[in-house]
């Protein structure tokens, strides 16, 4: 094992990508031909002269180089680097584990481990029978959801995971023969990885977005977050954990915008969610009948594991002493029972017999904590832990359902909805014109009434019938594969209290919500199934959002039907849409302050507030560390329940490798353990500060929120610079999404997307949307006043800093942010505008607030150099750079021929279009968190 010092300098990550680069140049030779290798061995040589030495001679040469090559020879290096990028990203992870092995070994506890983050709340007096009551009645949950900017392939990502685990089996290897073998077998992942298509031909479908979702639990989830369990309850001795952590998931459910998700998608995701945990159920069973071959002859069993095996189907006389075997042959033949049931038959393997289907997950779990009392109270306990207990564990967390599948559409379209509805049944003409009170009326009398407003008798629009259809498939797969399956509904552009309400009445009309008339009563009790989210993304919306729930909650049906949920309600926050709307400071502060307004509300009216915090994976999204983001919540806001979103490449760089998704899932735990327990009482004095830093954050936003409008969506002409200086057509072509890049048919960026904007912004090495608007605010805050009073407003917002959570972790993300963005990079990508009157005006401003941000920036924390504080994520952009600028000039290059082409009405070149694809992989892949 490799010394702590050599870790931490770094040398077996240097090792790993020296070894990955050579073999991928051999390869190289061996595939494309000396000349193809030499040309990209050249082009690296300039690159990293240019980018490391400065060297201008070197720069000119790049330049001329890349400028010159054909489009095949164009889209060869592409690949070169692109895959460089990738290798270079799996060496990171490898090291990350390393890095962390050695550390613990040494007995250096990592914030974000559970054994720190459980020394951290024992020395702030926090006994572990809280901790185990946080978890009692916690709720974590991260959520995946489809990307319009997934960029990998399935097939890529399972040769990736294949040269991790290369990579890991290479640092155990004890001679240089067992290392030999290892680089042998890396050599043949690697040609693989070069002979495997890296776009896709057709455009990505809903189902294949699924598929790729699912991978993720093979290589993770199944087995890492059993495991986390076992590690929470070996870390808590005598205290009985309950399932707090559950996952979620938008893929199939999720139609805002998305015309391709219907009933069937919906369907279609909850059987393939279920064949994959039943099929995990039946292999582990399997495995357990061969391992645990004990013989009532020699150790005796209990009676209710005696019972369970007489009931089995097996019968065989070879196997008449062996309870336990016979026991697991019945529950598997009871789960292929099920799996039949379920639509899942092509999993059925090792059928001894046929038995009844379980009614649902609970019996499962029932019969397998007969084998675990059994093997307890007859000298087999240390026989649960190699396997029983994580299965044990996995049928409470997964289910037969594998993860909750949300619903999410816009609010808009449950008007439309319901405006015909009323209208076809005459009880309103337009309901859409009626005023918002009136729609309020007009929904609450509408739910407290016997009938129904749909007629089977009456023709409908194809929407209309859509909506309802899916509403009535979500009451299906709760029946079918149990309530935990799909029971939440979320509405994005929730902006009044009838955008709330309209779902209920929904919900009403397709029996997910049920009148229970009793002749005693006035009005109806009400049993309903899904609980309904409202989603606040824009600025407006968030200022608006705590006004919203205040006036929800006070409605005595919602506060029944909130009361029958176990008075918890969530609220989700867009971070996306926000950051569009109003730029990254102002986005940070609106979520923060809407946060705490909706604490008070949810206080005042008793109900638990659970947030769903829509979470990209660029920091203008919301992105950036997840440990550090739940700490920086403000006070209140965690208490044990959080629901985050994971999107496209982010779940891959997360959860690919097994041991970097365990340390993910572990850092969500053991934050919101810190937020919820962690002594956050400030004393009148601390509260005096924290109003004070409030009150500059507000003043701070207001400025920065005007500089960004102004640019964003007042500044004549910015629309059409953005469309040219960056790939955002280019990027709208690529098969990487089923959901189009953009709300409407329109180029105004009200109607795009938030996840191509950034990912655009991106691309062209700008990050944008996660910095523009800070430094205009600042420096004009500082400028007022005299000398004096410009020390004491800096003074301040370096206290800020050290000390509130919220601003530290603002100003770390735009740290990283501002280290990933390179003018020099950008300014070529400014060069495709055609107008050089507007391309001079608009980059020259985006260069001045750059300018002013990083001053403004380094005068606060106290840093000249981007990154100082994180030297080793410094060194990986600073080495990542030279190898991710071919990329940059040759996207660039093939951009302007691609365009060259359109304008002239020229054939298009198929290998300029597919290198500008490949291109836009690479730079998403060297950058990590840029959709």
């Amino acid at each position: 094992a490799p010394a702590r010092t050599e870790v931490d300098k770094n040398e077996p990550l240097v090792a790993d990508i020296r070894l990955l680069g050579r073999i991928l140049g051999d390869v190289i030779r061996e595939q494309e031909g000396r000349e193809a290798y030499e040309l990209v061995e050249r082009i690296r040589q300039l690159s990293v002269a240019y980018r490391h030495k400065h060297d201008k001679e070197a720069g000119k040469r790049f330049d001329k180089l890349l400028k010159s090559l054909s489009g095949e020879q164009a889209v060869s290096v592409i690949r070169a680097f692109s895959y460089f990028s990738h290798l270079a990203n799996i060496a990171e992870d490898r090291h990350h584990i390393r890095r962390r092995d050695v550390h613990e070994r040494a007995g250096s506890l990592q914030p974000g481990s559970l054994a720190y983050c459980l020394e951290h709340l024992h020395e702030n007096g926090i006994r572990p029978t809280e901790i185990a009551e946080v978890l009692q009645r916690g709720f974590i949950s991260p959520v995946l959801t489809a990307h319009p900017t997934e960029v990998q392939r399935k097939s890529i990502l399972d040769a990736e995971r294949a040269v991790a685990g290369l990579l890991e089996q290479r640092d155990r290897a004890g001679t240089e023969r067992e290392q030999r073998e290892t680089e042998n077998l890396l050599r043949a992942r690697i040609t693989q990885l070069w002979q495997t298509r890296m776009l896709r031909y057709t455009k990505l479908t809903v189902s294949d977005e699924i598929e790729n979702a699912l991978s993720y639990y093979h290589a993770t989830f199944l087995r890492q977050i059993p495991r986390l369990y076992r590690e929470v309850e070996q870390a808590l001795p005598g205290h009985d954990i309950a399932p707090f952590f559950r996952m979620g998931n938008w893929i199939g459910g999720d139609r805002d915008g998305n015309p391709n998700v219907n009933a069937g998608t919906m369907q279609h995701a909850l059987s393939r969610q279920s064949t994959t945990i039943l099929e995990f159920y039946l292999a582990e069973v399997h495995a357990l009948g061969a391992e645990l071959s004990i013989s009532n002859i020699l150790v005796a069993a209990s009676p209710e594991l005696e019972a369970l095996a007489a009931s089995s189907p097996d019968k065989s006389d070879h196997r008449a002493d062996e309870l336990y075997r016979r026991a697991l042959i019945g529950i598997y033949a009871r789960l292929a029972a099920t799996a039949r049931e379920l639509g899942a038959t092509d999993i059925l393997r090792h059928e001894v017999g046929r038995a009844d289907a379980y009614k649902n997950e609970a019996e499962f779990a029932a019969e397998l904590q007969i084998i675990i009392n059994s093997l307890k109270s007859n000298h087999g306990a240390v026989l649960i832990k190699p396997r029983l207990a994580a299965l044990k564990r996995a049928a409470d967390i997964f289910g037969f359902h594998l993860a909750t599948l949300d619903m999410r559409q816009s609010s808009d379209v449950h008007e439309r909805v319901l405006t015909e509805l009323f209208a076809r049944a005459k009880v309103e003409a337009d309901y859409a014109d009626l005023s918002e009170q009136a729609k309020v009326d007009l929904l609450l009398g509408e739910l407290n009434k016997p009938r129904l407003l749909f007629s089977p008798y009456i023709e409908y629009s194809a929407e209309t019938n859509s909506e309802l259809s899916i509403l009535r498939a979500a009451r299906s797969i709760r029946q079918r594969y149990g309530e935990r399956a799909i029971r939440n509904y979320i509405i994005s552009h929730t902006e009044t209290v009838s955008d709330l309400l309209e779902v209920f009445l929904l919900q009403r009309e397709t029996g997910l919500l049920r009148a229970v008339w009793r002749s005693d009563a006035a009005e109806p009790e009400f049993e309903h199934e899904l609980m309904v989210i409202p989603l606040f993304e824009t600025i407006p919306d968030l200022r608006c959002a705590a006004d919203i729930m205040e006036a929800l909650l006070a409605i005595p049906l919602v506060a029944r039907l909130v009361a029958k949920q176990g008075k918890i309600q969530e609220v989700m926050l867009g971070y996306s849409d926000s950051n569009k709307d109003g730029g990254f400071l102002t986005s940070n502060w609106e979520l923060y302050k809407s946060e705490n307004r909706l604490v008070g509300v949810f206080d005042r009216a008793g109900v638990k507030l659970r947030l769903f915090h829509g979470r990209g994976g660029t920091v203008g999204r919301g992105g950036g560390p997840s440990y550090e983001a739940i700490l920086a919540q403000p006070a209140g806001t965690v208490n044990g329940q959080i629901r985050l979103t994971e999107q496209g490449e982010i779940i891959a760089s997360k959860f690919s490798n097994p041991e970097i998704g365990r340390r993910n899932l572990e850092l969500l735990v053991t934050a919101t353990l810190e937020a919820s327990l962690m002594p956050n009482q400030l004393d009148s004095k601390g509260q005096k500060k924290l109003a004070e830093f409030e009150s500059v954050m507000e003043t701070l936003s207001e400025r920065a929120y005007r500089a960004y409008r102004n640019l964003v969506y007042e500044t004549p002409g910015f629309t059409d610079y953005f469309f040219a200086a960056t790939p955002i057509a280019e990027i709208a072509e690529l098969n990487i999404g089923s959901r189009p890049a953009s709300r409407k048919s329109t180029r105004r960026i009200e109607d795009l997307r938030a996840i191509p904007w950034g990912f655009s912004w991106g691309q062209c090495r700008l990050l944008f949307p996660g910095w523009y608007g800070f430094g205009s605010a600042v420096s004009s805050w500082l400028a007022e006043g005299d000398a004096g009073s410009k020390a004491q407003k800096l003074a301040t917002l370096r206290a800020m800093f050290r000390e509130w959570p919220f601003f530290a972790t603002l100003l770390s993300n735009m740290d990283m942010v501002l280290a990933k963005t390179d003018l020099a990079v950008a300014s070529r990508y400014a060069e495709l505008v055609p107008d050089r009157k507007l391309r001079n005006l608009i980059f020259k401003r985006i260069l001045g607030e750059h300018e002013v941000t990083s001053h403004c920036l380094s005068s606060i924390t106290g840093a000249k150099d981007r990154l100082s504080a994180n030297p080793m994520l410094a060194r990986s952009i600073k080495n990542r750079f030279a190898y991710l600028d071919p990329l940059n000039h040759l996207q660039v290059e093939l951009i302007k021929r691609h365009r060259a082409n359109m304008q002239e009405g020229r054939e298009l070149e198929e290998r300029v279009r597919r290198g500008i694809h490949l291109s836009i992989n690479g730079i998403a892949a060297g950058l990590r968190n840029t959709g």
